[in-house]
């Protein structure tokens, strides 16, 4: 059995990783592409790693393309503030990062007038408050569970 057959269904990925080098390797000198491989070869913990993160990034834009097509994009801005103050996890934060609506705007995929419309409504509705930075009350889940 060939390494990169190996590492493919290791991980389950749908195709080799090997071709996929390649074809991103295009343009590459072949000491360079040499360098590269070496460095995965000889830092296994680094290999695992970097894999690692590569499929949960996939898995994570997958989400982000079912969540696009499926869900309103109040739905999105409510998931993208949730996911901002670690909702659901040790240690949360209601406080949102300092961030601008236009930001917001990019990340949930709509323009920054429907970003401004939905986070009045979220104001009006007691599920976020402006006063001292912008906190997003647990209350504002039930936007994500229902519809």
């Amino acid at each position: 059995m060939g390494e990169g057959k190996l590492l493919r269904r290791k991980a389950k990925l749908p195709f080799d990783p090997n071709a996929f080098l390649a074809k991103v390797g295009k343009g590459r000198t072949l000491a360079e592409y040499k360098k590269k491989q070496t460095i995965f070869s000889t830092e296994p913990a680094f290999s695992e790693l970097f894999l690692h993160y590569l499929l949960a990034r996939n898995a994570r834009i997958e989400e982000d393309l079912v969540d696009h097509l499926f869900n309103s994009s109040e739905k999105r801005l409510a998931r993208v503030l949730l996911l901002l103050t670690n909702f659901g996890k040790e240690g949360k934060s209601e406080l949102v990062p300092k961030i601008s609506q236009e930001v917001l705007a990019e990340m949930v995929g709509t323009t920054r007038s429907r970003v401004s419309f939905f986070m009045n409504r979220f104001r009006e509705l007691g599920l976020i408050e402006y006063k001292s930075g912008l906190k997003v009350h647990s209350s504002l889940f039930n936007i994500v569970l229902n519809d």
